[in-house]
């Protein structure tokens, strides 16, 4: 009976040890984010683009961000919040002004591929000591890794807004589009 309890329990006891194990911690938290970021990034861009020019005013309620300042917003917010540990965005841009800037399609697509560039570049670039360095974010102590978790969580908070939006202007985000086409493509076998 006990070693039965035993092999039940090894696994997860494994796994634990496995989870909680100390390893490659820089690399592997800059590989992550990274990733996180690029997912976020592709889908905000394909959003971005799939929406067209006429549903960038879309508001779906008073007092609330339309598309337009949605993606202008997470463009703010990728240059906005790594000032807080010293990686500066753009001279001139006026970052309080940002998201309400344009309209315009094309510009906020270029703008918001270059804030991801931006914060790919500070990902990449954030030396190994860094990481643990404490700094104040919205007024509440942090460390740079900690501000990086929050600026990819802000990423992905809008990206799930940005498809309701996209949602209730009866457009398909282009990865569930593409999904749905190569399903339909293989239950006709072609």
């Amino acid at each position: 009976m006990k070693l039965r309890r035993l092999a039940r329990t090894l696994p997860i006891l494994s796994l634990l040890w496995l989870a909680l194990a100390p390893g490659p911690a820089r690399a592997d938290l800059r590989a992550e984010l990274l990733r996180s970021m690029d997912d976020a990034a592709s889908k905000l861009d394909d959003l971005a683009a799939a929406t067209p020019q006429g549903k960038y005013s879309y508001r779906p309620g008073k007092d609330v961000r339309t598309t337009a300042e949605v993606f202008l917003h997470v463009t703010a917010g990728n240059y906005m919040i790594p000032k807080a540990w010293g990686v500066n965005p753009p001279e001139g841009m006026d970052l309080g002004k940002l998201e309400k800037s344009t309209t315009d399609k094309a510009e906020i697509e270029k703008l918001l591929k270059a804030s991801f560039d931006h914060v790919r570049q500070a990902i990449t670039n954030t030396p190994d000591a860094d990481w643990e360095r404490e700094i104040t974010l919205f007024g509440k102590p942090t460390t740079v890794r900690g501000g990086y978790l929050t600026l990819i969580s802000h990423m992905h908070e809008h990206l799930g807004q940005s498809i309701a939006y996209a949602r209730a202007n009866g457009i398909v985000p282009p990865w569930t589009a593409r999904a749905q086409e190569a399903e339909a493509k293989k239950k006709t076998g072609m």
